[in-house]
Parts: C-alpha cells; structure tokens; sequence
C-alpha cells in the first residue's frame, strides 16, 4: 500500500479562501471588517518572521490587521493596559499576543487577560474548560486544523478508533477533545504508555505530537490508517553539509507504506495553522455579533 500524501497547503489556500468569501460577505451585508490584532514583545527574529506572515494572511482575506510592537522592557502593567484597551475595542474581534515573551512576563497571565471571547489562539483556560465540557469555544489552532483534515479524508468520524501520542495542553488535550466531539473513542498517549507501538496499531487515525524526530515508525501504524504528524524537528541534512532538514514525528517513508493517508513534514499540518487562526477570528466576529458562524471553519 502506498498512502495518499494529505496536501496540508493546497487545503490551508482552500481554507482562507472560504474565509475570504465570507468575509466579503460580512462587508457587504452587514458592514462589519473582522479584525484581528496581534501584539510582538520584544526582537526575536523567528516572532517578527510570523507576525509578518499573519499580517500578510490577515490583509490577504481582507480583515483588518492591528500590528503592536511593544519593546523587550515592555512592563506587564503595560502589556496588560493594552490588552484590556484591545479587550474594548469594537473593531478587534480577535487578540494575539506572540509567544515566546521575554522572561519577566509570564505566558499564562497573559493569556488570562485576553477576553476568552477574542482569544483566536485558544490557550485560554475558559476555551479549554468550556472545549472540554462540550460548549461553544475558540479552539487551539493546531487542533482545529488537524480535525479539518480529517473531516476532509473522512464521510463521518463516528466510531473510528483515534489514538493521540502526546498530552500537550497546547495540542494533545485539545485534538482528543476535538475527536471525542467527533465520536470516536480516543487514547491519549505518552511518553510513560505501556506497549506504545501496539497502543498505536490500534487506530484508524493516529495524531502523532510528541516532538521527537521519527518516534513513529512503520510497524506502529494500522494498514489503511490516517496519520497526522504535527511534530517538526530540525535536523542537519544528511547529504548536504552545513544544511538542516525538517523532520516530523512519523518515519514518512516506513509509514507511507501501511498508513491509507499521511501529512508530510512539512507542507502537511503546518500551512492550516495561520488558515485557522483567520478562521477562528472570522468566527469569533461572526459571534460577537450574532451571525450565523461559518460552516465547515468551526469545531
């Protein structure tokens, strides 16, 4: 068996079109702009590289993108005025703060302080609380994105057994969620799971999450299985000297010979998590406004 490559970029380009056209939609109904603001503390050169690239996506769907350099010596009581002036405006319908922050600041206050309403990235507390108990929430990127995928492989989820290696608050918890509200009957797995490798042979859709470069390998993975590798690992190029390449969690070649469908790394579940984010933040106006929220870009 030779498994179906899973085109994350094509499916990412599709995604923000949809949001494109619904956006449009939102203007010339209703008169409303969905903006997204994003806040970059600091110089880290790898931040700036993905503020620039969301801002690019944002203005590209036609949302409003609100940019706030904050310097590295931003005070948290000043991060924090600025999120609550963000938190009051109208015409902000989704916050981002970009992590990492610089280390006076603390991640988890900070994205306490973000209305869980405008909350886009879905790190909140509420939105984990109230993704878990069933409620209507904004969900982690990532997640959001994977599940989209698998809708897309899938008829229905319903009953299909789904094994999640990795017990992140950012990622593991939240996909098993997402599945759990799909029907399937879900494992979360870990570093400390007895007998891994057969815990994976167990799933029809196997999320591989762990961060450690080929953990997954061939015999791990169910004949006509759907494998989403979300891990990324940067390593030096075997065959060209002084280069690095990009590495998932899943042996690709060892996989793709079982699985029925596999996202590569990269171009398989890293171009939907800027899509998602505008999809969240599309959403989140549709909410704050009592519009019909947009089908198929929700959980």
């Amino acid at each position: 068996m030779t498994a179906k490559v899973i085109d994350g970029k094509a499916f990412a380009a599709q995604t923000r079109a949809q949001v494109a056209e619904h956006v449009t939609r939102l203007k010339e109904e209703n008169g409303i702009t969905p903006g997204l603001a994003v806040i970059l503390v600091g110089e880290d050169p790898a931040s700036e590289v993905y503020v620039s690239h969301k801002h690019k996506a944002t203005v590209e769907v036609g949302m409003e993108s609100f940019e706030y350099k904050m310097p590295a010596d931003t005070s948290e009581e000043d991060l924090f005025a600025l999120i609550d002036k963000l938190n009051a405006d109208p015409a902000v319908h989704g916050i981002l703060c970009q992590f990492p922050v610089p280390d006076h600041l603390d991640e988890r206050r900070t994205v306490a302080r973000i209305d869980p309403s405008k909350d886009v990235d879905g790190l909140s507390v509420a939105n984990a609380g109230r993704l878990s108990t069933g409620q209507q929430s904004l969900v982690s990127c990532t997640p959001l994105g994977c599940l989209m995928l698998l809708r897309d492989e899938y008829d229905s989820l319903s009953g299909l057994e789904a094994v999640v290696v990795g017990r992140s608050n950012l990622f593991g918890k939240p996909m098993a969620q997402l599945l759990l509200g799909e029907n399937c009957t879900v494992t979360i797995a870990h570093s400390r799971t007895k007998d891994l490798a057969e815990v994976c042979k167990r799933a029809d859709i196997l999320v591989a999450a762990v961060g450690r470069a080929e953990m997954v390998q061939g015999d791990w993975v169910k004949p006509g299985a759907t494998v989403i590798d979300v891990g990324i690992t940067r390593v030096p190029h075997p065959e060209k000297p002084g280069k690095t390449k990009l590495l998932g969690d899943v042996h690709f070649e060892g996989a793709a010979k079982v699985a029925g469908a596999i996202t590569p790394v990269p171009g398989g579940v890293g171009p939907m998590t800027i899509a998602c984010l505008l999809a969240n933040t599309l959403t989140a106006c549709c909410r704050a406004h009592g519009l019909t929220e947009p089908e198929g870009l929700t959980a």
